[in-house]
This record gives structure tokens, C-alpha cells and sequence, in this order.
């Protein structure tokens, strides 16, 4: 969850990385309705997919012992300072656009993304190699530890256990990275925007749905001043070459791989609504029934707000700050149905002085 939610783009204002004054000699592209339907449809499934493999390993991540997979926990009051961070950021981004020239930042973030990206993949597709790994393979165990100090004042700085397996993950991930950095291809750019959007959702945590509440109300009014209120968010959006949007070309099927017409939807859209359905499969395994009825009903509700936000997108032919259906979608279609089942209290009961709140 490092790039601000993002809106999504109308198929015809979108930057193709620097390949516009070329296009300009060319006739204006027109996305067809086939091409435009399959980008937006592998668009809205592209995001499914960390929300609910996301979502199911937040609840195993919650039960973890190992410091490397620990989540991270939102406070009411880091829901509530959020909204302002993110403007100061995304307006700093903003600036640093205006004044500087975009290879530096560009190049600059790169770097930063191209060691996360390595790390985020690595850990989204460790549980995978273990069904790969035959089981015949010695597979040895490492440790990296990084202290300061002697004696008893010793203490850690970083303490990380691993093995040949993370290795290989390591080693696949990076190809993915050089691949991304040298070509900037969209395919690398969405298996590492998958991986940052699936560790969001599986390691950031909110103690219970009233700070859901707060942080997803906060970044819907943050999202549509952004929006609709300034070029600020379009802006960065375009100019910002890094991977925290995913993107589906909208003329694959005329020009195969080498596409350029960009239809994207920004992580922030996939993440924040994510981290507050994880929360709600918590809360329906805290329920202790084995039903999954909070997590189907909030998961159906990002479908029906994301296909809304497509929806409305393309009648209007602007770009959509997509919190602005989502939040409610999915904040409204669970609350609901808690208060049709009367669960309502337990829904918004108070966080225990527990590390984690629904376990």
C-alpha cells in the first residue's frame, strides 16, 4: 500500500509512457467495445485475486509466530491520520512532478520498487513452492542476523529465517524485477502490483470494523476531492512510473503483447477495500458459526462497486475516484445484513486489549 488509491482511467486519457507523440501522428486509437470489455474484465478479476487469497492468509498470519510474517495493526488513530498523510504525499509527489524532471523521480523510484517488488513476490509466492518442492530435495535452513552492541546491551536489528525455497522465490522474483526495470512491461508491472496488493491486504490489519470505518470514510472523502476536486491525482497517477497501479491494455487483441492503450486501477482501490473484507473473514471465523457470510457479502459488494465505477466511467468518459462507490458498497451491504441477522453490537464491539482483535 505504498502509492496512493489511484482513479481509474477513461480509456482515452490515459499516458502510454512517453510513446504519445508518436501516437499523435497516428489517428486518435479508439479502444473497441471487445477490447475495452476485456481490459476492464481482467481488470476487476486482477483485483479479486489478492483480495481473496489476501484475505484467507490474513486469518493464518493472525495465528503466526514467525516475526517475518507478523501483521501490522491500524489503530482508530492511525485510520484517522491516513487520509491527511496520503494528501500531503500525493501532493508532495505532485510538486516534485511540477519542479523536477520525471527521470530522476522516476529513476529513483525504480530502485525503490525494484527491491520491494523482488520482496513482496518472494513472500506472496513462498506458500506456493512449497507444493512444487519434492520432498526427496535436501531444502537447508539459513539466518540472517544483524545485531549491535556486545554482551548483555546486545540487541537485534534484523533477524530473518529462511530457506532454499525462499531462495528460488527470490531468484524468480528477481527476473521478474530486471524485466520490469530495463522493459517496464505491463505484465511485470501487475505480477508485482499483484504481490504488493496481496501482502497489503494480508499484513495490514485493522483491530476491528469502527476503524475500518473511519480509515475507509476518511480515504473516500480524500479520494473524491483528489479526483474530481484537482488534476493532482490524474496527474501523479500518469507520471508516476512505478508499480502500484494495475493496468490491462485495451488494444491486446489487435497488437498482442506489445499493447500500449492503457485502461488501470490504482492500488489503493484494491488494498483498502481488501484490508477491511480481510477483516470481516476475521470476524466471521471470531463468530465461531463456520459461515463466511460477512466476507461473501462484503466481496460480492467490491464486484457490484467496482463494476459501478467502470460503469459510470464510461458513460461519463472521466476518470472515477473509485472509493467513491466502493466505500459504500462495501461498508453498507455487511452492515446491512448485521443488522438483519442482529449482530450489529458484536460487529462494532470495542477492540480487546488483545495484539490481535478477532481471533
Amino acid at each position: 500500500g505504498d502509492g496512493a488509491p489511484q482513479a481509474l482511467d477513461p480509456p482515452n486519457a490515459i499516458d502510454t509512457n512517453g510513446t504519445d507523440v508518436v501516437n499523435a501522428t497516428v489517428a486518435k486509437f479508439v479502444a473497441t467495445p471487445e477490447g475495452t470489455a476485456l481490459a476492464y474484465g481482467s481488470l476487476v478479476f486482477m483485483a479479486l485475486l489478492p483480495i481473496f487469497f489476501g484475505a484467507l492468509r490474513s486469518v493464518s498470519c493472525s495465528k503466526s509466530k514467525n516475526s517475518s510474517d507478523m501483521p501490522e495493526t491500524i489503530t482508530s488513530r492511525d485510520a484517522a491520520r491516513f487520509p491527511i498523510i496520503a494528501s500531503c504525499t500525493l501532493f508532495g509527489l505532485y510538486l516534485f512532478f511540477k519542479i523536477f524532471s520525471q527521470e530522476y523521480i522516476n529513476l529513483l523510484l525504480s530502485i525503490y520498487f525494484f527491491v520491494l517488488g523482488i520482496l513482496a513476490l518472494s513472500h506472496t509466492m513462498s506458500p506456493f513452492m512449497n507444493r512444487f518442492f519434492p520432498d526427496n530435495l535436501a531444502i537447508k535452513q539459513y539466518q540472517l542476523l544483524f545485531t549491535q552492541g556486545s554482551g548483555e546491551s546486545k540487541e537485534e536489528i534484523v533477524n530473518y529465517e529462511f530457506d532454499t525455497k525462499d531462495l528460488v522465490c527470490l531468484a524468480i522474483s528477481s527476473v521478474v524485477g530486471v524485466w520490469y526495470v530495463l522493459k517496464k512491461h505491463w505484465v511485470a508491472n501487475n505480477l508485482f502490483g499483484l504481490a504488493f496488493a496481496l501482502n497489503g491486504v494480508e499484513l495490514l490489519h485493522l483491530n476491528n470494523v469502527s476503524t475500518g470505518c473511519i480509515l475507509l470514510g476518511g480515504l473516500f472523502v480524500y479520494d473524491v476531492f483528489w479526483v474530481f476536486g484537482t488534476n493532482v491525482m490524474v496527474t501523479v497517477a500518469k507520471s508516476f512510473e512505478a508499480p502500484i497501479k494495475l493496468v490491462f491494455p485495451q488494444d491486446l487483441l489487435e497488437r498482442g503483447l506489445e499493447a500500449s492503450n492503457f485502461a488501470m486501477l490504482g492500488l489503493g482501490d484494491v488494498v483498502i477495500p481488501g484490508i477491511f473484507i480481510a477483516l470481516l473473514l476475521r470476524f466471521d471465523v471470531s463468530l465461531k458459526k463456520n459461515t463466511r457470510t460477512y466476507f461473501y457479502t462484503s466481496f460480492l459488494a467490491y464486484i457490484f462497486g467496482l463494476g459501478l465505477t467502470i460503469f459510470v466511467m464510461h458513460m461519463y468518459k472521466h476518470a472515477q475516484p473509485a472509493l467513491l462507490y466502493l466505500v459504500p458498497a462495501c461498508v453498507g451491504f455487511p452492515v446491512l445484513v448485521a443488522l438483519v441477522k442482529g449482530e450489529l453490537t458484536e460487529m462494532f464491539r470495542p477492540p480487546l486489549p488483545l495484539p490481535h482483535y478477532y481471533e
